[in-house]
């Protein structure tokens, strides 16, 4: 008898998970909350052993027709004169070789996946009953769904979660971003410029693959909750913190109004346990590590393709789902933990602390530090590789 996985979330893990999946036999059905694929969102890397997992998927070349065509990351001052470059390939911080929109990847998984996978877009989870023999799901719609697992693939701040795991909570680390398109611009050029205005703020703009430009206004603040706030009063509270910065921000704030635009909390989710019963999370409703991590995508896509090997393998699901959290748990904790003093340090509050970090990143892009760019990035990048995928049966690919 076939068996059935219902996944809430049609982002990344949910569909990286369908599809693998599906090549193994499975019924799968997705259902998103969203009444269609979500365009928004910005730059996404693809690195180390997300990228295998890409490969595997069959979805490697896709990502590289779709890549951003990012040079690298820049710094830039007040005026955008650059004060340090990293080109695309320096492990040590920046652009990564796979650099996509969210909303890029998210098409590519869908098309890889609409021809074996059921899509409800508009619906979501209302109710869950694990009955120990398999799940009985209320959609939004009123209808019933039957599956023998559940799989949870959504956002940090997921609204299903806490209906099968209760102790959910996020780990705010104090940061606001808020994501904007705008439109792009003769001068606009194909680095990732970042300029650190002071009393903890950024302004970036980076490039995209779809004749527009991505731009994103960053702050560190105490205050809690402003990601519950309507738009409006999203964007007055950036008009009123970046009112006095330079360089790209008056630009930004022009547009702000009619832009398509998202606000958010950074945060990471350190969940305790990602099963229940036959109940599982997956991406960043078990684990995402944050943007300052930069490896929530690779999380992502390594975690569905453990998750549904071990689902295929095994004929007791709460075995392959217990399987897959130890397989996977030593690599998100590996990219949880963020360089000592972040997102402070790179977010300077005073004038001081913006020319000691400048200072800091003129050393590391000098000649001596990049000979030494090996171990620099051993030491302060993000665990890409830090996981021996296993070797599943070769799966179908779409």
């Amino acid at each position: 008898m076939t068996r059935h996985a219902l996944i809430s979330g049609a982002s990344i893990a949910g569909p990286a998970l369908a599809h693998q999946l599906a090549a193994r036999g499975w019924r799968t059905t997705v259902v998103e909350r969203a009444p269609g694929l979500r365009e928004e969102g910005q730059n996404i890397d693809v690195k180390g052993a997300g990228r295998e997992v890409a490969r595997r998927m069959g979805i490697e070349e896709d990502i590289r027709a779709a890549g951003t065509t990012e040079l690298g990351l820049r710094f830039v001052d007040e005026h955008g004169a650059a004060l340090a470059e990293f080109p695309v390939g320096d492990d040590r911080v920046g652009t990564a070789n796979r650099e996509i929109l969210r909303g890029e990847l998210s098409r590519i998984l869908h098309e890889h996946t609409r021809s074996g996978t059921d899509y409800r877009f508009g619906t979501q989870i209302t109710a869950i009953d694990d009955h120990g023999d398999g799940v009985r799901v209320r959609l939004s719609n009123g209808e019933i769904v039957d599956a023998d697992v559940v799989v949870l693939a959504e956002g940090l701040r997921s609204r299903t979660r806490a209906m099968a795991f209760p102790e959910a909570r996020v780990h705010e680390l104090g940061m606001y971003c808020a994501y904007l398109t705008v439109p792009r611009l003769a001068d606009d050029d194909r680095w990732w410029n970042w300029h650190h205005a002071l009393d903890t703020r950024a302004v970036h703009l980076r490039p995209d693959n779809l004749g527009t430009t991505r731009a994103v206004l960053s702050f560190l603040t105490p205050l809690r909750g402003l990601e519950e706030l309507d738009r409006a009063q999203q964007v007055l509270v950036l008009r009123r913190t970046f009112a006095d910065v330079g360089w790209a921000a008056p630009r930004i704030l022009d547009v702000i109004q009619e832009a398509p635009f998202y606000f958010d909390a950074i945060g990471q989710a350190r969940m305790p346990r990602w099963s229940n019963g036959r109940v599982a999370l997956l991406g960043d409703a078990a684990f995402c590590a944050s943007p300052i991590a930069g490896m929530s995508t690779s999380l992502a896509l390594v975690g569905a393709y453990v998750l549904a090997g071990e689902l295929a393998a095994a004929d007791d699901p709460r075995a392959a789902m217990s399987r897959y959290e130890t397989i996977v748990r030593p690599y998100v904790e590996r990219a949880q933990r963020l360089m000592p003093g972040l997102p402070r340090f790179g977010n300077p509050g005073t004038r001081r602390e913006r020319d000691m970090l400048i200072r800091f990143f003129r050393v590391v892009n000098s000649p001596v530090a990049r000979r030494m760019g090996d171990l620099i990035g051993k030491r302060y990048g993000p665990p890409a590789d830090a996981i021996d995928l296993p070797a599943y049966p070769e799966a179908a690919t779409a």
